[in-house]
């Protein structure tokens, strides 16, 4: 892995650039003290492939199977935002200032 000055790094910079781009790390030091690393932007990511897990797991019969009564009970009557549900009982600060 390369490593050049601030100063070699600005007067270079395309070089650096060029050499990233070739999937080089280059290490940018103040002085004797690496401070930065100018990596290349790729696709790191790896394309996701349609049936790319097929015959690993299995999905039981089970799965389709309506849910008990008191298991909808709990996903109907609980609020989706508790926090939301609370009624707010102090004005804020902002409030304050202004009605004074």
């Amino acid at each position: 892995m390369p490593t050049y000055t601030v100063h070699q790094a600005k007067t270079n910079l395309s070089k650096l650039l060029a050499e990233a781009e070739a999937g080089e790390d280059v290490v940018i030091a103040r002085g004797d003290t690496p401070v930065a690393r100018l990596t290349p932007i790729g696709d790191d990511k790896p394309k996701r492939e349609f049936g790319a897990c097929k015959g690993q797991f299995t999905v039981p019969d089970s799965f389709w199977d309506p849910l008990p009564e008191d298991e909808l009970r709990r996903w109907y009557e609980a609020p989706i935002f508790p926090e939301a549900a609370k009624p707010k009982t102090r004005a804020s600060s902002r409030t304050k200032r202004r009605k004074a």
